[in-house]
């Protein structure tokens, strides 16, 4: 079948060159957690799937265990099917703008299997059959805006042994349902202003960018994204810190502050701290924590 995604305008398809958004830990991989990118033609609209490599035999125990969650601004559908008691469990995870711990317990002794696909936010439209109006800090039953998605992926799940083949039966699942005609270019044109200024951007310069009201723009992000330009803008100058943060050994605050056009240092940080819930050294011994050896198929951050 021909898809007509490589015939996007050229800033449709730059998006996720000059943006790469990183979870709390991106550092880790094992068996329980592992990313892989999708494949070119949906590289602009999926950063990553992830999961299990394979079915894990958990262990009963009475341990809790919490998962730092910040502001990644993509949206996850998630799939994890019991092999032992031979159900199938699913969620649609909107776009975040708060930290927030996950906890994870084993009350029985089980064998299962966990798939993901992470979404840009401009990407899942696409794929949605319903409007991301209300899906902010929200968790859904995949039916409501992927039934067909959901109806597809799931009654393969069994079937696979390894997350390898998922990710095939996933990615021409998402082709077939790709819908051009669900992208808003003004949405589209927007967040590539947004990205282009790693979020240092204000609403003012923005709507003129666009040729927009701000009450149309506000209305359409909601529609699309599920928050406010504003809001979008905000997470994004987050995540290219975070980035900045990890990656940059050479990072300095004071440069940071200048480069993000934060107003000093201490603003730099409480933003930080707002997204993150801890301070800059706290993020990065956290993530430093959480690191596992990177094994084939897993995204080499």
């Amino acid at each position: 079948m021909t898809f007509q995604i490589y015939q996007e305008r050229a800033t449709d398809m730059e998006l996720h060159k000059i943006y790469h958004p990183i979870t709390a830990a991106p550092f880790k991989c094992n068996e329980n957690y592992m990313e892989f990118e999708p494949c070119d033609a949906l590289k602009p609209y999926i950063r990553c799937f992830w999961g299990t490599k394979k079915p894990v035999c958990q262990k009963k125990s009475s341990l809790v265990t919490t998962e730092l969650v910040i502001p990644d601004t993509c949206m996850d559908i998630i799939f994890t099917a019991d092999f032992t008691n031979n159900t199938i469990k699913n969620r649609f995870c909107g776009i975040d703008d708060r930290t927030f711990l996950a906890q994870n317990s084993s009350k029985e002794k089980k064998t299962f299997s966990l798939f993901a696909i992470r979404f840009y936010a401009w990407g899942v439209p696409m794929f949605a059959e319903e409007s991301m109006r209300d899906t902010k800090n929200s968790f859904f039953d995949v039916e409501f805006h992927f039934s067909k998605i959901k109806t597809e992926i799931e009654q393969r799940l069994f079937d696979a042994t390894d997350i390898r083949q998922l990710i095939l039966i996933a990615e021409n699942t998402l082709l077939r349902h790709f819908n051009d005609r669900h992208k808003n270019s003004i949405v589209f044109q927007a967040t590539a202003k947004i990205l282009a200024s790693k979020g240092n951007l204000s609403m003012t310069d923005l709507k003129q960018e666009v040729l927009v009201s701000s009450r149309q723009l506000e209305r359409l992000f909601l529609e699309y994204v599920g928050v406010a330009p504003k809001n979008f803008a905000s997470m994004a100058r987050y995540q290219y810190l975070w980035n900045e943060c990890i990656y940059n050994k050479r990072f300095n605050i004071t440069d940071a502050a200048y480069q993000y056009g934060y107003s000093d240092q201490s603003h730099l940080c409480r933003d930080f701290k707002k997204y993150h819930s801890m301070s800059i050294s706290e993020a990065r011994n956290y993530a430093s924590q959480h690191v596992g050896n990177i094994q084939d198929g897993c995204l080499e951050l």
